[in-house]
């Protein structure tokens, strides 16, 4: 069973920056895609990054050239880097890994972002 552990969030003041990470159990990282999603009330959850088994990454152009998504394989941990951060960005984010076709959720982690 593939388990993943958000930690990073928290309040920070518009334009400051925070870095969330997802620890993954298991040596499953270097073959799967990892994605960051956030979710606010009310709303669907959205994907915000996303980096590919081969290294590759995505966003959204809400998030870009804002937010970086990373990870070391050597410690199966997933990162995503905030900066510039923005009221709007205010959300519960959730980090997904996808292994052989199965999708597996972190609890997710709140980030507040004062104005």
């Amino acid at each position: 069973q593939v388990q993943l552990v958000e930690s990073g969030g928290g309040l920070v003041q518009a334009g400051g920056s925070l870095r969330l990470s997802c620890a993954v159990s298991g040596s499953v990282l270097r073959s799967a895609s990892m994605g960051w999603y956030r979710q606010v009330p009310g709303s669907v959850r959205e994907l915000v990054a996303i980096i590919f088994s081969g290294g590759g990454t995505s966003y959204p152009d809400s998030v870009r050239g804002r937010f970086t998504i990373s990870r070391d394989n050597a410690k199966n941990t997933g990162y995503l880097q905030m900066n510039s951060l923005k009221p709007e960005d205010t959300a519960v984010y959730y980090c997904k890994l996808r292994v052989a076709e199965i999708d597996y959720w972190g609890q997710g982690t709140q980030v507040t972002v004062s104005s």
